[in-house]
């Protein structure tokens, strides 16, 4: 298969190779992350901007491309906000199916390219639990400076709040980038702000299963180190110069990116046969919480004659070594790391070279990302530092491609790839 080289390929600069896979792959499903792949990653998430080129290229792909983001494409932050302001008239964008379809909120909010949005799985008690959150944690930020009254003035702090609570409809959050931005230079403030933070979020976790609602929900923290032997992520405290956890968000139960690939597998199996593997009415929260879970799924009920190339895009991973005791501890996370593994396991387990795409997004506001490293190497230019430790030698996930100039490069390449592959037939 065309894919072949690259999929067995790491950290390949190849972007023409993978263009001429992408364009003719006739079976082709690209499952991409959105914020600092195809748009810049930014303090405040209002601020965020989108290409109108880059969406009316995806537009051109229809059932071949879908979104996998934590974010959520409604609401004042929501991604389609940022469309009907790119193209200034949200009438059209509707009529014209310019938004972008797939899944948001980890997996728990679907939409088409018309903007019609719903929360399969999702019961009312649950989003009545969730819609007090944002309030609670504007509070708790409140009594935090009330608490630290030397760190900011009084405007500097409202304006703060503002930019860092996300009234998200099912994964409220509470964004510190901006805050992070005001108080870098006091870093042990910072960390009690980030452990005030957890705290809140684990006492809504422990109210909710006062409600009978134990089962319902978990918190994602992005950056992340890994998860815990129960399962729970780890927050990544502050450091002089790297701001850690910034993103605190309590998201539904089951809504994971990996189980995400296989919803928007069974769609797109739906548009390929007209048959849905797993049902018309699944949903993640129905999926298996591990990855040998679901590729038991995949193995049971999808067809491997059926299955597409899978290409994985997303700009989230990372890995830790620390020594302790004399012993070596590696810890591995990154919001994206595990969708894009899922997809590199289904690759050999239905003998197809998926391809796992990394842009890099260190370039943008946030500066919690580690940047790949070029140079040239015999007349070369090739990637010497991935974004992970370079003591993680045995880290099962492999970025087949990278783009080391970010979201931008990525887009013009996105946008050659639409146009020759409607070009092509």
């Amino acid at each position: 298969m065309l894919s072949a080289t690259l999929s067995q390929s790491s950290f390949s600069l190849k972007h023409d190779e993978l263009a001429r896979v992408l364009t003719q792959t006739k079976n082709l499903l690209i499952i991409q992350d959105l914020d600092g792949v195809c748009m810049g990653l930014v303090k405040d998430p209002l601020t965020r901007v989108i290409s109108t080129k880059y969406v009316e290229a995806v537009r051109s792909l229809k059932e071949h491309f879908s979104v996998l983001t934590n974010g959520e494409y409604i609401g004042k932050r929501g991604v389609n906000g940022i469309i009907e302001r790119a193209f200034n008239d949200a009438k059209w964008v509707r009529e014209e199916g310019l938004y972008l379809p797939g899944l948001g909120a980890g997996g728990a909010q679907w939409q088409d390219c018309y903007g019609n949005v719903s929360h399969p799985g999702v019961s009312d008690r649950e989003l009545t639990f969730l819609a007090q959150i944002p309030q609670r944690i504007r509070e708790q930020l409140h009594s935090f400076f009330q608490t630290h009254s030397d760190l900011l003035a009084d405007e500097k702090i409202e304006m703060c709040i503002d930019a860092s609570v996300l009234d998200n409809k099912v994964s409220p959050t509470v964004n510190l980038n901006t805050i992070y931005e005001a108080i870098c230079d006091r870093t042990e403030d910072y960390i009690a702000l980030q452990r005030a933070m957890k705290d809140l979020i684990d006492k809504f976790l422990q109210e909710a299963a006062k409600k009978g609602l134990q089962n319902s929900f978990f918190v994602h923290y992005a950056p992340n180190l890994g998860r815990d032997e129960t399962g729970q992520e780890i927050v990544r405290f502050a450091s002089q110069n790297d701001s850690g956890t910034t993103d605190f968000q309590f998201m539904l139960q089951g809504a994971v990116k990996e189980a995400g690939v296989l919803a928007i597998l069974n769609l797109y199996y739906w548009h390929r046969t007209g048959n849905y593997p797993l049902g018309k009415e699944f949903s993640v929260r129905q999926a298996p919480k591990t990855q040998t879970g679901l590729l038991q799924l995949i193995r049971d009920n999808f067809n491997p004659q059926e299955m597409p190339l899978l290409v994985g895009v997303g700009d989230t991973v990372n890995s830790t070594v620390e020594e302790k005791n004399g012993k070596i501890e590696v810890r591995r996370g990154g919001s994206d790391r595990n969708f894009l593994q899922l997809i590199q396991a289904i690759g050999k387990e239905c003998e197809r070279d998926n391809i796992v795409v990394y842009v890099d997004s260190s370039h943008g506001e946030v500066k919690n990302r580690k940047s790949v490293r070029c140079d040239r190497v015999d007349g070369e230019l090739k990637v010497i530092e991935g974004p992970c430790d370079p003591r993680d030698v045995n880290d099962p996930l492999i970025l087949n491609v990278v783009f080391p100039e970010g979201y931008q490069q990525y887009c013009q390449f996105f946008q050659i790839v639409a146009r020759d592959r409607n070009f092509s037939g």
